[in-house]
């Protein structure tokens, strides 16, 4: 049997050949009710195969990539023109009057 899952985080997909023995369990877990998908069973086996190895990211480096992720964003606008950024001392100044929030 194969399933084709697909990484989220990294935006890999794979193909996956099971033999009997272990689609059978992936089958039982999905039966069972455990995972309402074949591929939810797939995924949250690999990673417990991550958290059993240590391989999987500690909470603060989550924290840290989403922290990059959004500065880079915010860089692209401003380099776009979509966003012109403030000068402190001009808000400090101003106070956030006439300023739209930030998402």
């Amino acid at each position: 049997m194969y399933y084709c899952i697909h990484y989220v985080v990294m935006g890999m997909e794979v193909m996956v050949r099971l033999d009997r023995a272990v689609e059978d369990v992936v089958e039982r877990l999905v039966d069972y009710g455990y995972f309402k998908t074949r591929t939810e069973a797939i995924r949250a086996g690999l990673l417990g195969l991550g958290k059993e190895y240590g391989v999987l990211p500690t909470p603060q480096e989550l924290e840290d990539e989403l922290a990059v992720r959004k500065m880079q964003k915010i860089d692209g606008e401003i380099r776009s023109g979509k966003v012109k950024p403030i000068p402190l001392e001009e808000y400090l100044k101003h106070g956030n009057a006439g300023h739209r929030k930030r998402g």
